[in-house]
């Protein structure tokens, strides 16, 4: 499969991304994001991951972005009380419509991996953290559940786990009072693999979604976003998002 972001397993294994896990269960880890310290799992401060998403390339009727990261990370509909205010979104499909042309747009919502995330700053506990590569995550073993970070998130990006979670993915294990949101798929970056959300756009053949490090100069993403003009959402707010928008 082509990589639009030109990476390899190697560029990005040497930023020395590592994660410490802890044993839940047989097969099942969790990950240790390292609360307050932040660069406790020894990533890349040279780096910055983020996603270039380009609304022109998403097909309106096209939702495999988000089947992906819930296949990925195991997150959706559980239990006979899911219901569309208590259930958890990592990614969205929105649809944006200018009331004076008619023209309308879809395009991916998710964590938008803030320079200067909100999230992080209201989280009593620490639990809300992001790391020296710029990925925002949440410690699940420091999360009290208050949910600060949610009523902070202007991109409403963040969910509540209100009900008991069985058959979790070993790749991003869950609990029920915590809450989670969009990890970039961490656990593949630091393998050297792309999300999985650009994966599957790029399976699709829509290449709607470009990842890599936007500090870098000579990368895919960066290239694009110096040629081509984008937008942040709430670029207002002077968050920086990781997360940019082409044709929106």
């Amino acid at each position: 499969m082509s990589n639009r972001a030109e990476l390899t397993r190697r560029d990005i294994l040497k930023s020395g991304a590592a994660v410490a896990t802890i044993t839940l269960a047989s097969g099942v880890t969790l990950m240790a994001f390292g609360g307050s310290d932040a660069n406790a799992t020894g990533a890349d401060a040279g780096k910055r991951w983020g996603l270039l998403i380009d609304a022109n390339k998403c097909a309106a009727d096209c939702s495999d972005c988000v089947t992906a990261c819930k296949t990925e990370n195991g997150w959706g509909s559980h239990g006979e009380h899911a219901s569309p205010e208590t259930d958890v979104a990592w990614i969205r499909k929105v649809t944006l419509k200018d009331k004076q042309t008619g023209r309308t747009v879809s395009a991916p919502i998710m964590c938008q991996h803030c320079e200067t995330p909100p999230c992080v700053d209201v989280c009593p506990t620490g639990a809300s953290m992001k790391r020296a590569d710029g990925i925002v995550l949440v410690d699940k073993h420091a999360c009290i559940g208050c949910r600060y970070c949610m009523m902070a998130c202007p991109f409403k990006a963040r969910s509540f786990v209100h009900e008991d979670v069985t058959d979790q993915s070993v790749n991003a294990p869950r609990g029920k009072g915590t809450v989670e949101s969009c990890t970039l798929c961490v656990h593949r970056i630091d393998k050297g693999r792309i999300p999985a959300c650009v994966e599957s756009c790029e399976a699709a053949g829509h290449s709607a979604i470009l990842f890599g490090d936007l500090k870098d100069p000579d990368s895919a993403i960066s290239k694009a976003l110096l040629n081509y003009p984008s937008i942040a959402l709430r670029a207002d707010l002077g968050l920086n998002p990781g997360v940019r928008y082409q044709n929106l």
